[in-house]
């Protein structure tokens, strides 16, 4: 596996597309790794301090997710070195999609990420940038459909993707309209972990879990994850968290969801715990589940064996690479806990959003969110019994899947 590997991490990538904003300081980048299938796709992300080599180790990451989630196309990422608060990121996210929107049309599919969202800001900018859909240069490159198919299927993608949600099984309160867009990953996310258990054996119910992060991904995984009878004893987030060592109540978790501030979490005063206590407690926490769903590169080594040391039993990651490594994609860390715990490659846990573009663009489907979700759950599923079908030993279970991608791949 490692020599597969390094094989893919060192192939240079076929296109990088620099460019600098002429009124302000803000430069951006997108890193096409392959034109595989004849296109490429993956979001577009703003943070003061990103490079092109955070954008390259991402564009890597979905070539790698895309085996998974399909459609089997090259990956791809778009960053933009700027500060998200500047209140001139509406102005350099229009300049950016005009003059990215060639791309876009050709071959290039995008969509949100970290500080840039999916629904108002990439899909009406680039409109006003000529451009039908973020996916179009997927269609016209990958599927080559007629001009009125490809007008029937992006309307359903336009549509699925913003498609309120209307059953409770899938939405912490329907009258707030949460879209498919809102929940999926976390969906996936939990179900990757549901899913395990159901394989490898065991089951989630009563399950003790640690979730780090309580944004859309962090807070909806949490939701899911209560839902199916977990037990939720510990929440990190950047400001600080809360602990309740016998769980918190599906109604507490709910709560958490529904009053979370943008992506922090928002609890009682005297809930929660400032950042440095919580920090220290939460590692040694009794659980058998932790699901990073925070910023990448952020768990340590010290961290992990902490919760080894407990009674981890699997990871299911809503952050790509959440290990402290510089390595793109197997550093020290990552591959120290793949050989003591169950850790579900990221990219099979967090494809959810990937798998419904893919599902979208393939073939004319219902628009009914059961079906949907049905659908990422079921991609997911496979993807572990692959693993399961390989190994069936409990570790070295994102070794296993990483050979099965790479073997695609290379």
């Amino acid at each position: 596996m490692k020599e597969l590997l390094s094989a893919y991490e060192n192939k240079p990538p076929e296109i990088v597309f620099n460019w600098r904003d002429p009124e302000t300081e803000a430069e951006g980048w997108t890193v096409i790794n392959s034109l595989r299938g004849g296109a490429a796709g993956g979001g577009t992300r703003m943070r003061e301090g990103l490079d092109m080599n955070e954008v390259l180790s991402l564009a890597k990451t979905m070539e790698v997710k895309f085996t998974v989630s399909g459609p089997p196309i090259g990956g791809a990422k778009s960053g933009i070195n700027f500060n998200p608060n500047d209140p001139r990121k509406k102005g350099v996210l229009e300049r950016w999609y005009h003059a990215v929107s060639p791309l876009l049309k050709s071959y290039y599919g995008t969509g949100g990420d970290l500080n840039v969202d999916e629904i108002n800001e990439v899909i009406p900018i680039t409109e006003d940038a000529g451009v039908w859909h973020p996916q179009e240069g997927v269609f016209n490159g990958h599927f080559k459909p007629t001009e009125a198919d490809k007008i029937n299927r992006i309307g359903q993608l336009r549509l699925g993707v913003i498609k309120p949600l209307e059953r409770h099984m899938y939405s912490p309160d329907i009258a707030r309209k949460y879209t498919v867009a809102d929940m999926i990953t976390g969906f996936g996310v939990a179900e990757a972990v549901r899913h395990y258990y159901d394989i490898f054996g065991g089951n989630i119910m009563g399950k003790r879990a640690v979730v780090q992060g309580f944004g859309n991904v962090g807070g909806a995984a949490a939701f899911y994850l209560s839902q199916m009878g977990a037990k939720i004893v510990g929440i990190l987030d950047r400001a600080g968290g809360v602990i309740k060592e016998d769980g918190f109540s599906f109604e507490e978790i709910r709560s958490f969801f529904l009053n979370k501030s943008g992506n922090n979490l928002m609890a009682h005063a005297d809930q929660m715990i400032p950042f440095e206590e919580i920090n220290e407690r939460i590692w040694t926490l009794p659980a058998e589940i932790f699901v990073p769903c925070a910023a990448s590169r952020l768990v340590t080594r010290d961290q992990i064996g902490k919760m080894i040391d407990t009674e981890l039993e699997v990871i299911s990651c809503g952050a790509n690479v959440p290990f402290a490594d510089k390595e793109i994609f197997f550093g020290p860390i990552m591959e120290y806990t793949d050989q003591r715990t169950s850790l579900i490659p990221d990219f099979i846990s967090n494809c959810g959003m990937a798998r419904v573009f893919s599902y979208f663009m393939e073939k004319r489907v219902g628009m009914d969110e059961e079906l949907i979700f049905k659908d990422t759950s079921e991609t997911i599923r496979k993807a572990i019994l692959n693993i399961f079908k390989q190994n069936q030993s409990k570790v070295n279970l994102s070794k296993t899947g990483f050979e099965i991608a790479l073997k695609q791949l290379i």
